[in-house]
């Protein structure tokens, strides 16, 4: 452990008055034992001085043109990571299949799910242990417990706006629909309920049959009514949007004073695009009203400005923010750990168990396409691993160019040994 400096009060008897006089002591530890030369009583004291780290605002006029250009930057890849999905799959001139669309939403599970763990759940847990904090916070595993606070309270959030979906249909005459009938998008909220013959529809499929096939319905009098599925999507993506954003506010005003800007801009620039992959995936395929076609493309550009306008306040506040200080670290280790629990929560509820365990598409599916979907999901968790380690990108970097060089060596190897045999048989005729 690296030694800090810490103060020394050396006691002396002067006059019959007990005197302090400060020096420094470099110790490698939290406490130390003053024992005075006079016969006074030894002295346990854990007075500590701050380290310039840890009080004095960070420099940054370093690559400060290219730290401008990365709000920009940065706006675009999220941007059109979030927007593509959502675009894509609403263009008529765009005929995108529909096994991209599957890729990039099981794919964007995976990123989300390795976010919630690797990159704001790890993170709060250092910054609420740093060492410019008082002891108190290494007492208890704050982190954790508000982490587990943020889970709980979206549970209860989430289950209170959910019954009053359920009361807002059968005001309207419509029986609750544990399924939402629909399939590929946002499986049931639940598992198998009360089920009825397939040749008997049930009040809302006769709703639906009539009105929209997406779950809503219009009553006599022209106004609009969210059926079940829709307003249970609006609760789950605006969860999921809600934990993204706080994450990619807090990684942009990292980004604008770390100083390891380079390799963090990088990390930062792919971490945003897969995110917005993800989200933009999800924004795709929620079922809405016509009235409310808007919203997955506003969270799409919501989700766009969120990190460009840390990295722009961050900026703004360069002279004066030190994110090593005590009161960044416990704001950031708070945020990154409520925001853990919020995307761990829609990861593991509402990608995971209502993408594979309650829909009804994928339950009936090949194995074929099941393995292919885990695989995906498994490939995008791993990528955004990988990022969680900014400091082996440049290992990475140089372990793809050696195999592209490879590849290429492989490839002009079997390319002329077919042309030699092209040739050995043209010549042969």
């Amino acid at each position: 452990m690296p030694s800090r400096v810490l103060p020394r009060h050396t006691w002396s008897s002067q006059s019959g008055r007990v005197c302090c006089k400060m020096r420094t002591l470099a110790v490698t530890s939290r406490q130390i034992l003053v024992c005075p030369s006079s016969p006074l009583t030894c002295t346990l004291t854990k007075t500590t001085t701050m380290s310039d780290s840890c009080v004095a605002p960070h420099n940054t006029d370093d690559l400060l043109q290219l730290r401008e250009a990365s709000v920009f930057i940065v706006l675009v890849c999220a941007t059109a990571g979030a927007l593509f999905p959502v675009l894509a799959r609403r263009s008529t001139r765009l005929h995108v299949p529909k096994s991209v669309f599957d890729f990039a939403k099981y794919f964007g599970s995976g990123v989300i799910i390795a976010t919630a763990f690797i990159h704001l759940l790890s993170p709060g847990i250092d910054e609420l242990s740093s060492p410019c904090l008082s002891p108190a916070w290494s007492e208890y595993p704050y982190a954790l417990a508000l982490c587990l606070l943020s889970i709980f309270s979206i549970f209860i959030l989430e289950l209170i706006a959910f019954r009053w979906g359920t009361a807002k249909l059968q005001s309207i005459g419509l029986r609750h629909d544990p399924h939402g009938h629909y399939t590929g998008s946002h499986a049931a909220h639940g598992p198998e309920g009360t089920q009825t013959p397939s040749n008997v529809p049930t009040d809302i499929e006769a709703a639906q049959e009539k009105q929209h096939p997406h779950g809503h319905n219009h009553d006599s009098e022209g106004g609009l009514h969210l059926g079940d599925s829709a307003s249970a999507q609006i609760v789950g993506i605006a969860i999921l949007e809600f934990g993204v954003l706080l994450h990619s506010f807090l990684i942009g005003l990292t980004l604008a004073v770390d100083d390891g800007f380079k390799i963090l801009f990088v990390v930062i620039v792919f971490h945003q695009t897969f995110e917005g992959l993800g989200l933009g995936s999800r924004l795709a395929y929620i079922t809405l009203p016509r009235p409310y076609h808007h919203i997955p493309v506003v969270a799409a550009c919501v989700y766009g400005l969120s990190t460009p306008l840390g990295i722009a306040i961050g900026l703004g506040f360069r002279s004066s923010y030190n994110p090593g200080s005590a009161t960044a670290s416990i704001v950031s280790g708070v945020l990154d750990s409520l925001s853990a629990g919020i995307l761990i929560y829609t990861g593991l509820v509402e990608l995971l168990a209502h993408e594979f365990l309650f829909n009804k598409e994928m339950m009936n599916s090949s194995n074929g396409r099941l393995v292919y979907s885990i695989g995906t999901m498994l490939f995008g968790c791993g990528i955004m691993a990988l990022l969680g380690k900014p400091k082996r990108m440049p290992v990475l970097a140089n372990i793809v160019l050696a195999t592209s060089r490879t590849g290429k060596r492989f490839a002009s190897r079997i390319g002329g040994g077919l042309y030699c045999i092209g040739w050995t048989n043209y010549t042969s005729t």
